[in-house]
């Protein structure tokens, strides 16, 4: 059996989706049954084949909101009168919070540029309408709006076995399903107060034919006469036959009225009163349903929903390593495809096959990628899909998929090909400009010959700061920070990617020692990753001799909580977990001291050389004399991060940005001939935030205290 979506789709009706209130409920499906009518309703469905502005949904989700909100306040207005409500009354009076944060959320996601990519369909009741509206509309149909991950994940893959979702619509769906919820609320709201309203009519009408409240009974003519022509109510005519029935015989007259006015309409009384119940314990129901579904929706993980039934990430997984990257760089990949597409002849499922292919051709690259056809590709940057969506390939990708920039992009896409020439020419010619302009004011005045020239001269710096910070203001605001692609170690760092924080430090009291040793606690209790080891880095203070008074004790102490942190924690996979690499002071002919050689950058320097097998370096081993071999530093170390001493490292820092370098798109490509790295990075230098004022930080005492 169609449902009535289907039904309307397959005989082209184009009645507005609005054109009545009845609940948006239909025959209940198994989940088999509503794979096949979500196949059926793709087959039915003919959409846009470009992006258009269709008819807005905004519109009425604007008078949703406000046919709730009146709903919401008689009920309340009913309550507080001391009036009994119903249970779906009850449910959206204690709800209605909910219910506001979902249509702003709504508002929120939906922007008119996000909606006007969405395609629409072209036929039936959701003609204008985005195709992802209509298959949301679908599913809170045979679900009586009941909400479940699971049976949703399956419609949508069912559905794309006949016609592919767009990344944007499999986005939408979470967005389209609040507004289908709303508007299956709106109309439940609705009749609970038409409902209301009609039995209280019918509460009036039967008092005037009782004489209710010392009030003589009016003739039965006099009380229907306005009732005679218009269809009754069902909510009313059953308050009054529940009021009539088994009353003074009196009124018996009106009862017969009654039944005949509902034979004229096809039912009878009991039929009526049963039909009634029916619809009123249906719409309990569904507001329960609706109202609980918006609160599974606010809970439900949408990501990982729309990645489980996205066609397209289906294909990077097949033939990538796209599954092994972090989310954000996932959704990098496909918004770069779903760019492609909307610029080219070709769908977002080809272009991600075309990318793959492309990653699989070891010549599909010509040379004005920056890479010479058969040069070598150690860290396999071609063969990532990645490299041809938004790294290196991109242009010859554009070329191979057809792809068309749009206007707004030319400007953009040619100051990135010139590069620094065109910035430099940019501040040339504003510098230019604002330096003509008075100097033209200036001969017209009269003034000319040496004195012109001179002004010129006076004015050409002044011009060129001014068009510096006119041009740096417009690449500031023009340009946005750049994510980087990186890889997801959902089970930790891996052991090739051995990782050491490393802290660089003065040996300098024993309180600042203590407190440098509880930071790097912290540093591994926000990090407990078993291939990272963490390593502080110190020297001596600066001293006018080799070795000072107290530096063994300070030393000594640095070790000890070393191998206190040891045994607390345990070994790493590498061996020790938490380090001390101490150096010794050399002499500084220039300072005429004793230091550390090149203090921190030294430090740093020296460890390097020190994971890469010297044995040249300053450090010394610790306890023993000066001049002997260093501690022997975890075997395979490939990463380094360096904090400073007062630096904070939230919770899983060390893994992303471990996940950041070793992501194929960022390793060093070195040429030999500038010796520069020119793609990749050798260094990544994260974001840094101040942390919030803790402890007496976070106190303001005013001066007066002090």
């Amino acid at each position: 059996m169609k449902s009535a979506i289907l039904r309307a789709f397959g005989r082209g009706s184009q009645a507005a989706p609005w054109d009545n209130e009845e609940s948006i409920r239909e025959e209940l499906f198994s989940i088999e049954r509503l794979e096949q009518h979500a196949e059926s309703l793709a087959a039915a469905q003919p959409v846009t084949a470009r992006p258009t502005t269709g008819r807005s949904l905004a519109v009425r989700l604007r008078d949703n909101e406000s046919v709730l909100l009146e709903a919401y306040r008689a009920i309340a207005s009913a309550v507080g009168a001391g009036r009994a409500i119903t249970p779906a009354a009850e449910w959206l009076l204690d709800n209605y919070h909910l219910v506001e944060g979902q249509i702003r959320e709504i508002r929120d996601d939906l922007p008119p540029g996000y909606y006007r990519q969405l395609p629409k369909l072209t036929t039936g009741p959701f003609a204008g309408y985005p195709q992802v509206f209509g298959v949301a509309w679908a599913f809170v149909a045979h679900m009586d709006s009941r909400f479940d991950p699971e049976m949703l994940r399956r419609f949508v893959r069912a559905y794309q076995r006949v016609q592919p979702l767009t990344i944007g619509e499999l986005w939408a769906v979470a967005i389209t399903l609040r507004i289908v919820l709303v508007e299956n609320l709106r109309r439940g709201a609705k009749r609970i107060v038409t409902g209301r309203a009609a039995r209280r009519e019918a509460d009036a009408l039967a008092d005037r034919l009782l004489g209710v409240n010392a009030h003589p009974a009016e003739p039965i003519r006099s009380v229907f006469q306005h009732y005679e022509q218009a269809p009754l109510p069902g909510a009313f005519a059953v308050q009054l036959v529940q009021r009539l029935r088994e009353q003074d015989p009196k009124v018996t007259r009106a009862l017969m009225w009654l039944e005949e006015r509902l034979a004229a309409q096809g039912t009878t009384a009991d039929e009526i009163v049963r039909n009634e119940h029916q619809k009123e314990g249906a719409t309990n129901v569904t507001v329960r349903n609706i109202i609980t579904s918006m609160r599974l929706t606010s809970d439900v993980d949408w990501a990982e929903l729309v990645e489980s039934v996205s066609l397209v990430d289906d294909t990077l997984r097949s033939g990538s390593d796209f599954a092994n990257m972090d989310f954000p760089t996932r959704n990098l990949y496909r918004s770069a495809i779903e760019e492609l597409a909307r610029g080219s002849k070709l769908m977002e499922l080809e272009i991600a096959r075309a990318a793959l292919l492309a990653a699989k051709d070891p010549e599909h690259q010509a040379q004005g990628d920056g890479v010479h056809r058969g040069e070598r590709d150690p860290n396999g940057r071609k063969r990532d899909p990645g490299y041809h969506l938004i790294g290196g390939g991109r242009r010859t990708f554009e070329a191979t998929v057809g792809f068309r920039a749009p206007l707004r992009s030319w400007l953009g896409r040619f100051n990135a090909r010139i590069g620094i020439g065109g910035y430099i020419g940019s501040v040339i010619m504003i510098a230019a400009i604002l330096l003509s302009l008075p100097l033209f004011a200036l001969a017209e005045a009269g003034i000319t010959g040496l004195w012109l020239g001179l002004l010129a001269f006076l004015g050409l710096i002044p011009s060129i700061d001014a068009a510096m910070a006119l041009v740096n203001r417009s690449v500031t605001r023009g340009l946005g920070a750049t994510i980087l692609p990186g890889l997801e170690f959902r089970n930790g760092v891996p052991s090739h990617l051995r990782t050491m924080v490393a802290v660089p430090i003065l040996l300098t009291t024993q309180a600042a020692l203590e407190e440098q040793i509880e930071r790097l606690e912290i540093h591994h209790l926000a990090n407990p990753e078993d291939e990272l080891h963490f390593a502080l880095l110190s020297d001596w203070a600066d001293a006018a001799t080799e070795t000072v008074a107290g530096d063994d004790a300070l030393l000594d102490a640095a070790a000890a909580g070393i191998a206190g942190l040891n045994r607390r924690y345990g070994q790493g996979a590498g061996g020790d977990r938490f380090l001390l690499l101490h150096r010794r002071r050399v002499w500084n002919d220039g300072q005429r001291r004793w230091i550390g050689w090149e203090r921190k950058r030294g430090k740093l320097h020296e460890l390097n050389r020190l994971l890469r097998g010297a044995t040249d370096t300053t450090f010394v081993a610790v306890g023993g004399p000066p001049h002997t071999l260093p501690p022997a530093p975890p075997a395979g170390v490939r990463y380094v991060i360096t904090l400073d001493a007062d630096s904070r490292m939230p919770r899983e820092t060390a893994r992303r940005l471990v996940g950041k370098m070793a992501h194929p798109l960022n390793h060093p490509r070195f040429d030999a001939g500038t010796r520069r790295v020119v793609e990749g990075y050798g260094v990544l230098q994260p974001r840094i935030t101040p942390s919030l004022p803790i402890g007496r930080e976070g106190l303001f005492i005013p001066a007066r205290y002090v």
